[in-house]
């Protein structure tokens, strides 16, 4: 789910990054990575509704949907096709269309990631990213081919996506409230890294707050704990680390279910917020690892 993260700020908004299906592959790992998290391949919409709008320039309406549709496994690796469609209603007759598809593949021990997006604003491309990112021992090494070719390093420490999504679990299985990563996700031109603050609420144990969305359509679900998850994402540079007071460039708040599945959306762009209601849900047979 923190491809959300990737893909709400490239929006129509805050312009960043994503995923859609990939047809690349690289070779296999071995063997499943020691945190024992298994995300289970699935395809979900989600229904976007404007929340809340302040300021000058508040937003009349927002309305569009979601595409989120995860595979793979720790040995094959994961692929993520993702599409967000949002049209934006200003006021005045005025209304902005973003229309982003974007793809990631990342191996199973988070050593490579693929990534390839793009945003197009009234039907017109806005931006295109493609690049590919490989974890060497004492650095991240980026190879963009869109916007322009460029190589460059980012640092060691730094998360893919969905190894993002695996920490996260697993802090939440310990009990731990709080996680702070570096992501990179080929946001933007494809060239960030954001560092993130993760909140992570009580365990909703199953059967407590039964959901009534696609979710409470899955008999999966109903054995499962999850949990009230907020990721903040914060600009960073190479010589400064983040100010306590800085403000996110955007947050996204769910349920976070343990095999992966996200539900309850909420996208927090600052001047205004989304919620994301979990439409259509369809669990896919996983594939066993050798």
């Amino acid at each position: 789910m923190t491809a959300f993260g990737i893909a709400a700020r490239s929006a129509w908004v805050a312009t960043a990054a994503a995923i859609m299906g990939i047809a690349v592959h690289y070779p296999a790992v071995a063997a499943a990575p020691p945190d024992k998290v298994l995300l289970v391949p699935h395809r979900a919409v989600y229904q976007l509704k404007l929340l809340r709008s302040s300021g000058s320039r508040a937003i009349e309406g927002v309305r569009g949907r979601i595409l989120y549709d995860f595979s793979g496994n720790a040995c094959d690796g994961y692929d993520l096709q993702f599409r967000q469609v949002s049209e934006l209603d200003s006021g005045e007759g005025k209304n902005a269309l973003s229309d982003l598809s974007a793809t990631t593949w990342e191996d199973g021990a988070a050593r490579k990631f693929r990534f390839n997006s793009e945003n197009k604003l009234n039907q017109q491309s806005a931006d295109r990213v493609d690049g590919t990112a490989e974890r060497k021992a004492d650095a991240v090494t980026v190879n963009l081919h869109k916007p322009s070719d460029k190589t460059f390093s980012i640092p060691a420490d730094a998360v893919f996506p969905t190894e993002h999504m695996r920490k996260i679990i697993v802090a939440a299985r310990a009990g731990k409230k709080i996680v702070e990563l570096k992501v990179y996700d080929g946001a933007e031109t494809g060239e960030k890294v954001y560092d993130t603050l993760t909140v992570i609420g009580r365990s909703i144990a199953p059967g407590e707050r039964v959901p009534q969305d696609a979710a409470a359509k899955e008999p999966a679900l109903a054995k499962l704990s999850r949990w009230p998850v907020t990721i903040s994402y914060f600009e960073r540079s190479a010589k400064t680390e983040r100010s306590s007071e800085q403000t996110p460039v955007y947050s996204i708040s769910f349920e976070l279910y343990d095999n992966g599945i996200s539900r309850a959306l909420t996208l927090d762009y600052s001047d205004f917020s989304i919620t994301g209601e979990m439409t259509s849900l369809e669990i896919k047979t996983a594939k066993s690892c050798p």
